[in-house]
Order: structure tokens, then sequence, then C-alpha cells
């Protein structure tokens, strides 16, 4: 799979997110912000972005992600450290 479209299924599953994909074909890496995360452990943030590519992780299509879910917050104050 290509990053974009890994970028797109998880925007599409989580109105109002950003994505920030990258990977080689093999592994990938997500960053994603949303609003959707306030008040949500980390797992259960996990567990929101995996549900948007649960499809392509069972056929195959999608082999290894790492997540890293923020919110809006969270991400800023990243950002500017």
């Amino acid at each position: 799979m290509h990053p974009d479209e890994i970028k797109r299924l998880i925007e599409a599953g989580i109105p109002g997110s950003m994505a920030l994909v990258s990977g080689d074909g093999y592994k990938y890496e997500a960053v994603v912000v949303s609003d959707a995360f306030e008040g949500l452990s980390m797992i259960k943030e996990q567990q929101m972005v995996y549900a948007t590519i649960h499809q392509q992780i069972t056929t195959g299509a999608l082999h290894a992600i790492t997540i890293k879910a923020y919110t809006p917050a969270e991400w800023q104050a990243l950002s500017q450290q």
C-alpha cells in the first residue's frame, strides 16, 4: 500500500482528523491528530485508528503500522518543543 492510501482511510474513518503517514511498503508509521481522541486512553486511540484500516490488515495488504495519536492540544505542545 502507498502511504497516501492509508492516510485517506484513516482520515475518512475519523472525520476531522489529520494523518501523516510514512513508510516503505512494508512498515509504516502514522501520526494521527484528532479532537475525537480527547479523554481517551492511548489504547482506545490506537483501537480507533486500527478500526479504519482493519480490512487492509486482515487481508495482508497492510502488514505493519505504528500509530501515534494526539489531540490537537497535545500535537501543538509537541510541535513547540
